[in-house]
């Protein structure tokens, strides 16, 4: 199973690779080219940098990726990648694939960015590895149009939001799976073994 990880030149994704590269028959690749990314089985946006600078590396495939996704291609968006799977962000301008309707906004409380662990409401993301309490270092934001495309919900300072969506083999989280232990490491690999059945 090819896991081909979009970089858009932002972080370090050592975390990410190592956890998904613990997914049985992964071959995990690293692709700069948004258009050579999608010679894939599974599609992964990772989760840092900044929208503006993302959407910008993303731009020339934009199109190519979300016709990639309507015919069903498996992709995993991680915190950033989430929120690319998004029409736009008060971040910085450019536009996100536009998979899912909604907006990406500032998160709305006192203690911004949101760093560290919090928890997953109603996390029906993955039958097979259900998540409670997870990681997330974030300022922004998904806002979905559609709450029936929410498959979790968190809360940080009274502001509830979106922990994770999904509609068909697509799925976004908020949080980063890489960085939530063990839970986080079987979520990711429940997410692969699932779509790859």
């Amino acid at each position: 199973m090819r896991v081909t990880l979009f970089d858009y030149g932002a972080g370090n994704l050592h975390s990410l690779i190592k956890a998904l590269a613990t997914a049985p028959g992964a071959d995990v690749r690293v692709q700069e080219d948004p258009l050579r990314a999608l010679d894939t089985d599974v599609l992964v946006l990772p989760g840092v940098g900044a929208f503006g600078a993302a959407a910008a590396r993303l731009a020339p495939g934009r199109e190519a990726m979300r016709e990639a996704l309507d015919a069903g291609l498996p992709c995993l968006g991680i915190c950033l990648g989430m929120q690319l799977l998004f029409e736009e962000s008060d971040e910085g301008a450019g536009q996100g694939l536009g998979y899912f309707p909604g907006r990406v906004t500032r998160l709305a409380a006192r203690h911004v960015p949101q760093i560290g662990w919090n928890d997953v409401e109603d996390d029906r993301a993955l039958q097979a590895a259900r998540l409670s309490t997870v990681y997330y270092a974030h300022s922004f934001v998904c806002r979905a149009v559609d709450a029936r495309e929410v498959v979790g919900w968190t809360t940080h300072e009274g502001d509830r939001f979106p922990a994770s969506v999904r509609r068909g083999n697509v799925l976004g989280v908020q949080f980063h799976p890489e960085k939530s232990s063990h839970a986080g490491v079987r979520f990711v690999q429940a997410f692969l073994q699932e779509v790859s059945s």
